[in-house]
């Protein structure tokens, strides 16, 4: 199972659907890339709660401008058969800087700016617009 790629799938189809909340699965991964995409801007709000089952839960709340999803496209770029790693040289920029990329290095699961920053290569999860 690809838990990263299910939590990515979730939000850009409650964007599409035009939902306002979305739960998903809580994971510590899930929760650092939550974190980065209200930092940036592309979500509202999210907080720990649990589920009907009383297993921890992700609530995240999206975001709209003009009546369109914050975010335009959001993708999977390593994934549990072909993991991609790159050093911190040598990330890829997502629309000449327009969007971002969020990487898992030995320093946390961080931007693409501040990993060039801090010169942290690692494995690139996912690409937002």
């Amino acid at each position: 199972m690809d838990t990263i790629g299910d939590f990515l799938t979730t939000i850009r189809n409650a964007g599409k659907a035009q939902l306002a909340s979305v739960t998903v699965q809580w994971s510590k991964m899930n929760a650092s890339i939550a974190s980065i995409l209200k930092n940036e801007g592309y979500v509202g709000d999210y907080a720990e709660t649990t589920d009907d089952k009383e297993h921890k839960a992700l609530a995240i709340r999206l975001k709209y401008i003009n009546g369109k999803s914050a975010i335009t496209g959001i993708e999977r770029h390593s994934k549990p058969g072909c993991r991609l790693y790159y050093r911190s040289s040598e990330i890829p920029q997502v629309l000449d800087g327009m969007g971002i990329s969020i990487l898992t290095t030995s320093k946390g699961v961080l931007r693409d700016k501040d990993a060039r920053r801090m010169g942290a290569g690692g494995e690139l999860i996912c690409k937002v617009w």
